[in-house]
């Protein structure tokens, strides 16, 4: 039997089995022939709607727009000041706790001070025995120049010798040399007991500045050793006026300029903005994670004392802002020559009652998302956006072919 004729043999006793009734296979031809009547018809309306031909487009809107740099920052005093001691010894008691607000002049420590008492004592009593050898030598000096009065006396008499006469004169000089030694030592004396009460007086650490007590870093009874650097008890902190530290990218501090105005926010009211200006703009850098950051400070003023030494900072420095704007999308923005053929014109496609119109516009405040129209352009007007993936009109810039 030829292979054709065994191919339809077997195709027939295959499905025949398998056969649908005729009016099953006429109910489906049916729904397939619908379907594609149905998908035919949508697509003929869709292409004759002119809905469908139309891009997308924005209104014009009035409202606020700026351009910002934005980086995280912490909170620290302006005026803030570690208070130590000049002296060593044990810490006797710590007179404020942490919180505490005090005044200039507010004694806030005690030093153990019998050692510097002692020292005081010592140098008033060498004072007195110097004072008493002083009123000695003073007689013997009275003395001296009595009995070289009477040596010469006698010498034009010629009842003495030249020798007798010069001895009184050198024991004159003798005695009043040593009532200049004396009158040295007591000023030396002096100067070590103002030394000594000084030293007496910084055992009583006094504020130097009125503020807020923010850390105690000593413990009462803690022996505190000054000899090489003055050991901290305790910070005062003005806190009515903090400054923001904040660490700007290289990438954003060339924007940044000193005098311009900035605020910040922080995690706990993020809502309520606090303005300052940018005071200073370190010049050395710092390397974190193998990104170059600048800091950059500004102060912000905090009559509610609401702000804490260390708190996280959300900061926005404001390059450029606009208020009452008409602000379009930046996408709708668009590079070109205008009408009068002046090239590198911004541009924008405005749709109106009769059609799309090209017009150029003057462009002012620019974000990644929006752009403030000064001229060109007024609110409630429609301008046309590109497409998702289509490319933008205007000039476009040339591609290098790839060497071969």
């Amino acid at each position: 039997m030829p292979a054709f004729q065994r191919m339809m043999l077997w195709k027939h006793t295959d499905f025949e089995d398998f056969a649908m009734p005729r009016s099953l296979k006429f109910w489906l031809v049916l729904v397939a022939v619908g379907g594609l009547l149905v998908w035919g018809g949508w697509r003929l309306l869709a292409a004759d709607d002119p809905r469908s031909l139309q891009p997308p487009t924005a209104t014009a809107q009035v409202g606020t727009i700026e351009d910002l740099v934005s980086a995280l920052g912490s909170l620290q005093p302006l005026n803030y000041v570690d208070v130590g001691t000049q002296v060593s010894g044990q810490l006797k008691e710590i007179l404020v706790e942490l919180g505490d607000n005090v005044r200039q002049g507010q004694l806030l420590a005690r030093i153990d001070p019998s050692l510097y008492q002692a020292r005081v004592g010592a140098d008033e009593a060498q004072l007195l025995a110097l004072g008493a050898q002083v009123s000695e030598r003073r007689a013997q000096l009275a003395l001296a120049e009595q009995q070289l009065v009477r040596q010469r006396e006698l010498l034009a008499a010629r009842a003495t010798s030249r020798d007798a006469y010069d001895s009184a004169a050198a024991n004159v000089k003798i005695v009043a040399a040593q009532l200049e030694a004396l009158k040295a030592q007591i000023q030396q004396v002096e100067a070590n007991l103002e030394g000594n009460i000084a030293n007496l007086s910084y055992t009583s650490v006094y504020a130097p500045m009125a503020g807020t007590v923010v850390s105690i870093t000593a413990r009462q009874g803690q022996t505190l050793v000054a000899s090489q650097q003055a050991p901290v008890i305790l910070q005062i902190a003005d806190l009515d006026t903090m400054t923001v530290r904040t660490q700007v990218s290289e990438a954003d501090i060339t924007r940044l300029r000193v005098g311009m105005p900035a605020y910040f926010t922080t995690l706990g009211n993020p809502d309520r903005r606090r303005t300052g200006t940018l005071r200073q703009i370190l010049p050395t850098p710092e390397l974190v994670n193998n990104v170059v950051l600048y800091d950059a400070l500004f102060d912000g003023s905090n009559p509610e004392r609401d702000l804490l030494p260390k708190m996280t900072a959300q900061v926005f420095f404001v390059i450029a802002s606009a208020e009452k704007a008409v602000l379009v999308p930046a996408a709708a923005l668009r590079r070109g020559s205008g009408p009068d053929g002046a090239r590198n014109r911004n541009l924008v496609m405005v749709a109106g009652p009769n059609g799309i119109e090209e017009r150029t516009v003057e462009v002012g405040v620019v974000t990644r998302a929006q752009a403030e129209i000064v001229s060109g352009l007024a609110a409630g007007e429609r301008v046309v956006l590109p497409l998702a993936g289509a490319p933008q009109p205007g000039p476009q810039p040339r591609q290098r072919m790839p060497r071969i």
